[in-house]
């Protein structure tokens, strides 16, 4: 065994020596060899036995101390540091700082793919021929905007069609309309019946803190169209990079300028992009550049508005082909009953009938599931948790029967469809009108039936209480009101004083007063004209039919809820009719519990024809009513239930 084999051989077999006894052993020239490696020291004896210390502190003369006993010293050799390790340590506080930047910069930028080299990539999303599944069967409500896209589809489908006549496809769509009306639905159906590919990118996605940035990633986005071409690009949202140039707080060199710079020269400069179909969707058509609309660009503008009773009638088929209905379900008559609804106010309703339905455990969807879905968008959401007290419902009540029995008097107003006192949304009670048909424009008669209606709930509760306990219920209808007075006068030029004449700023100018001191007094003057003049209708109306007034409250105390057919009969003076399906839900428990009761009730009643005074203190409800039995009964059913 070789002298470095006993070094390395198993260190349990060597002896720990301490350092004292190994100066003496030296000294002894007892140690024959030692191998040095930092602080520790093995070695051999002259009796070939082997031992291990341990310096204890740097020793700078044991080298000469060793060698002077005639100790053979070796050492070890040091380790070899590779060039690049040596590299790596003395960069290494440099390559962290970089990874933080690079860490932050990616935060920033959304952490995009590429990481914080991909700031001037596009950030459209590419949608393969199959992956889109829309078709124009899909969209319906807007025939004229199919009619006016589908040439895109026919273009893309064989442009030679077009070419050999001269013909050239409009570089740019944009569709114009108010949220909700499919828009976006109807740029998915071009690309569905096209087969094309489809970009589809917000017009926010362009717009970063960088300047640049932007104008990047359009020129990024045409250049993957056009390896795509014949392709689409879907700009939802386009307002968000194409508001009119020089409105921003950075001239020239704002960011959001320079990427609209970018996209029109994109659309329409010296390089053409053949092939590349540029389709965009806005709600604000009036802040967009001029330059971005004019022909060539954005050649054509397809407005998709809202549908009218025959469109919700095929928006309503569409959605409601998907769920279960009931045989009173039909999409004409809902439709009917949801002017001014959107696409997606529809599909809205379809959904939430279905959770109605849902809710009662039912198979199907029935109609009066969509009738509480239509009025739960309408009205909101009923509170019936909300704890009134009774004169504050009594308030109520008499609040909306004078905006009732108004409606009813004036001309040419929207029918009554339902009068609530349950508190829904923000509201204490509603009354609901539904158009007969689709209301395009209004006229004067009709404006000022709508400022008496707004003003009858007010009147009601001062013909009542009196004006020091008129409550603050009618601050919407003021403000309602007012602003339709205002309009009248300001743009609609019914002042025959004022003539017809513009008298407000317009949207986009930059001055705050146009008119003069002595314009806008006459203006207020007539305001207050149109305004008190109908207020006095509907206050003679009211007076007149107190009687009508009374007799509502008193079934909206009763009913809490009643519809059309309920107030043509108040307005007759006629017995009310109980609505569809309270009696049954409200009388047939009744009289399970309370028909012995009710019937000796009924015969004290026939025979002494009055009510005790005992029955009247227990009951105060029986007093105020026509039919004491059965609202005895009533009230008991209720507590019954409660």
């Amino acid at each position: 065994m070789s002298l470095f084999q006993g070094f390395g051989g198993d260190s349990n077999k060597q002896s720990a020596m301490d350092y004292t006894t190994f100066n003496k052993e030296v000294s002894q020239g007892q140690i024959q060899q030692v191998l040095i490696d930092g602080q520790v020291i093995k070695g051999v004896k002259t009796n070939q036995s082997t031992f291990e210390t341990y310096i204890p502190a740097p020793d700078l003369d044991l080298m000469n101390y060793l060698i002077k006993h005639n100790v053979k010293v070796e050492g070890t050799a040091p380790e070899e540091t590779s060039f690049l390790a040596s590299i790596f340590v003395s960069w290494f506080p440099m390559l962290l700082l970089i990874g933080v930047w690079i860490f932050f910069m990616r935060n920033m930028q959304g952490g995009g793919k590429g990481g914080a080299m991909s700031f001037g990539k596009s950030k459209a999303k590419l949608m393969g021929e199959d992956q889109i599944k829309t078709t124009f069967a899909d969209v319906a409500g807007c025939d004229e905007a199919k009619e006016d896209v589908k040439e895109l589809v026919d273009y893309l489908k064989d442009a030679t069609k077009f070419q050999k006549l001269g013909g050239r496809i409009p570089t740019g769509v944009l569709l114009v309309g108010p949220p909700g009306t499919g828009k976006t639905l109807l740029a998915k159906a071009i690309a569905g019946e096209a087969k094309v590919p489809f970009f589809a990118i917000s017009g926010s996605d362009f717009v970063e803190m960088f300047v640049g940035v932007g104008a990047s990633r359009v020129r990024d986005m045409f250049e993957q169209a056009k390896k795509s071409a014949p392709c689409i690009i879907f700009i939802d949202e386009i307002d968000a990079v194409g508001r009119q140039r020089g409105s921003g707080v950075g001239g020239g060199n704002d960011e959001r300028e320079q990427t609209l710079n970018q996209l029109l020269v994109e659309m329409d400069g010296f390089e053409g992009n053949e092939g590349i179909i540029v389709v965009a969707a806005t709600n604000r058509p009036d802040v967009l550049d001029a330059a971005l609309l004019r022909p060539g660009r954005f050649d054509r503008q397809v407005v998709v508005g809202l549908p009218d009773v025959r469109g919700r009638e095929q928006i309503l088929n569409v959605h409601m082909r998907k769920v279960p209905l009931a045989d009173d379900v039909e999409a004409k008559i809902l439709a009917r009953g949801t002017p001014g609804f959107s696409g997606a106010d529809l599909a809205n309703l379809v959904n939430e009938a279905a959770l109605f339905a849902a809710r009662s455990n039912k198979r199907t969807i029935t109609k009066e599931d969509f009738e509480q879905a239509r009025d739960k968008i309408l009205m909101g959401s009923e509170r019936r948790s909300l704890v009134m007290r009774e004169e504050d419902k009594e308030s109520t009540a008499y609040h909306e029967a004078g905006h009732a029995i108004v409606a009813k008097l004036v001309p040419q107003h929207h029918p009554i469809h339902k009068v609530t006192i349950i508190p829904r949304g923000r509201a204490l009670g509603v009354t609901q009108f539904l158009p007969e048909g689709d209301q395009i424009s209004q006229n004067r008669q009709e404006l000022e039936s709508s400022i008496a209606v707004a003003y009858g709930g007010r009147i009601a509760e001062e013909l009542i209480y009196g004006k020091d306990r008129v409550s603050t219920g009618a601050s919407q209808d003021i403000k309602q009101a007012s602003a339709i007075a205002r309009a009248m006068v300001t743009e609609w030029g019914f002042s025959e004083k004022l003539g017809p004449i513009l008298l407000t700023a317009e949207a986009n100018s930059l001055r705050s007063n146009t008119v003069s001191h002595e314009t806008g007094k006459l203006i207020d003057d007539e305001v207050r004209s149109f305004i008190e003049s109908n207020y006095q209708r509907a206050f003679k109306l009211l007076t007149d039919n107190l009687d009508v007034l009374h007799a509502m409250k008193d079934a909206l105390m009763k009913y809490e809820t009643i519809d059309a057919l309920q107030v043509d009969d108040l307005m007759a003076r006629v017995e009310v009719r109980a609505p569809a399906g309270w009696g049954d839900e409200k009388t047939e428990p009744a009289k399970e519990t309370t028909e012995p009761k009710a019937a000796v009730v009924e015969e004290t009643v026939k025979a002494e024809e009055t009510v005790s005074e005992e029955v009247v203190q227990d009951e105060p409800v029986v007093a105020e009513t026509e039919e004491p039995v059965i609202t005895k009964a009533d009230s008991e059913q209720k507590k019954e239930d409660k």
